[in-house]
């Protein structure tokens, strides 16, 4: 049995972030029925405090045998089942840093705890019905949100607007299979099934798994993000764009080709979603062999981005280089960039327009005035909502274990549709009918498996 499926006895973690001189406060979170006695034992607090659930107590981490004052903390008491995992859970807030929480963490294992495995507090929460598995998922996607959107759209998650969809469109399919069993089993008492009226509810439920399925691309935009990878020839303004762009002064700007010499990286939200932005170096035949690596690296870039803003410079038009380079990254979703628009007449504009007549996506800048880049912004975003990079105009947003078990319940339903067209025995309609049952409940959890869990929680920061 996998481990993250043992979910007996008293677990123990840290469960914030611990970097060293970095934070004023370390929680060691201990969860299962040896809590309350491993806090008595490890703390003392003075005077008259209450120890009851849902109080705070002021007081100290002592050693047992010792009696060696190990911290000074506050005891923050949370008796089943009102709390995150419906167990005894106590939490130790220590002062931050490294050593202090540590030694607590240590003392709860010395004294009947164990470590706990990623994700097991979650685990435990869905296995004693605090929550179903779209609700932790978003309880992961919440810690790991990249931009306040994905932080959104998480909570929504977690507030059951993915799951209540679900479970209602299992419920329908539930009601189908009941009307269809009962005409296998009572065939003589009760009138022949409606045909096109058990199609139009089969086509119904799978329209609302569509629209779900829409949202798959968004979802995954917000929680990986995007990547975007400015490309040209050397000297027409990338790293100016970079630098205006990000408002920073990441990438190094001189009138000299070929200063970048490697891939540079900035981290920036657009419309909500986070978007990774790489200045690559500009591409060209060069006998250098450090240019070279990054010409290389700079075309790697361009094939795993999701989206490529081709820079040009509008005061040298449209290149043979230009041409070369397009026609190594145009199999991409592209927006072409026409940079240094400040430097040009409305004669050479209209040359330019013919030569690239054939891009139907351009956009003009001038990086080094820090023009532009709203229009980039909003041609970036109109990429995204013409479905050339995915999106969904929803409140919501599916995971790609999601997707998968949609995928697979909308499969079984049209094979339901096939099946009754065909004119099959009924008993032909409940198997594929059951397959859409089980996919929809492995959403939410209602139908589970030790993988289904064991790949969920493992990707959890231990402590969560």
């Amino acid at each position: 049995m996998s481990e993250i499926f043992a979910t007996t006895g008293t677990i123990a973690a840290i469960a914030t972030a611990i970097v060293p001189q970095q934070g004023s406060v370390g929680i060691v979170r201990v969860s299962g029925k040896l809590a309350m006695q491993i806090a008595k034992t490890l703390f003392s607090a003075p005077g008259k405090q209450v120890w009851e659930s849902h109080r705070i107590l002021y007081g100290h981490i002592r050693h047992p045998e010792t009696q060696q004052l190990i911290d000074e903390v506050l005891l923050l008491i949370m008796q089943a089942p009102r709390s995150y995992t419906r167990e005894d859970v106590v939490e130790f807030h220590c002062h931050g840093g490294i050593m202090a929480v540590q030694q607590v963490l240590q003392l709860c294992l010395e004294h009947g705890a164990r470590l706990a495995q990623p994700g097991e507090f979650t685990l435990r929460a869905f296995l004693n019905g605090r929550l179903d598995l779209t609700q932790a998922e978003s309880i992961s996607d919440l810690v790991g949100a990249k931009s306040p959107q994905a932080a959104q759209f998480a909570l929504a998650g977690l507030q059951g607007k993915l799951a209540h969809p679900i479970r209602q469109l299992r419920a329908n399919c539930l009601d189908i299979l009941a009307e269809v069993e009962a005409r296998i089993d009572f065939e003589e008492d009760l009138s022949p099934l409606d045909d096109k009226r058990t199609i139009s509810q089969i086509e119904s439920v799978a329209t609302e798994i569509t629209q779900l399925l829409a949202t798959a691309h968004r979802g995954e935009l917000l929680r990986t993000g995007l990547k975007v990878a400015i490309v040209g020839r050397p000297n027409v303004g990338k790293s100016s764009l970079l630098n205006a762009w990000s408002r920073s002064d990441r990438a190094i700007v001189t009138d000299l080709p070929g200063t970048t010499r490697d891939v540079v990286e900035s981290q920036l939200v657009v419309g909500g979603i986070p978007v990774q932005v790489l200045d690559t170096a500009g591409i060209r035949d060069t006998e250098d062999q450090v240019e070279k690596i990054g010409v290389e690296r700079s075309r790697h870039a361009a094939n795993a981005a999701d989206l490529v803003l081709f820079t040009i410079d509008a005061s040298q038009g449209w290149t043979g280089t230009d041409e070369e380079i397009y026609a190594q990254v145009n199999h991409r979703p592209l927006i072409l960039v026409i940079n240094k628009i400040d430097l040009v007449d409305e004669m050479q504009i209209n040359t330019l327009q013919s030569a690239i007549k054939h891009l139907k996506s351009h956009i003009f800048t001038a990086a080094a005035q820090n023009q532009g880049i709203d229009d980039l912004e909003t041609a970036i975003l109109q990429t995204i909502t013409e479905g050339k990079v995915g999106a969904a105009d929803m409140d919501l947003a599916i995971n790609q274990r999601q997707q998968a078990a949609l995928l697979k319940a909308k499969t079984s339903l049209q094979q339901v549709q096939t099946t009754i067209k065909q004119q099959l025995p009924l008993d032909f309609w409940t198997i594929d009918l059951r397959g859409a049952i089980h996919a929809l409940g492995e959403i939410t959890g209602e139908e589970v498996t030790e993988s289904i869990l064991d790949r969920i929680f493992s990707k959890f920061c231990i402590g969560k």
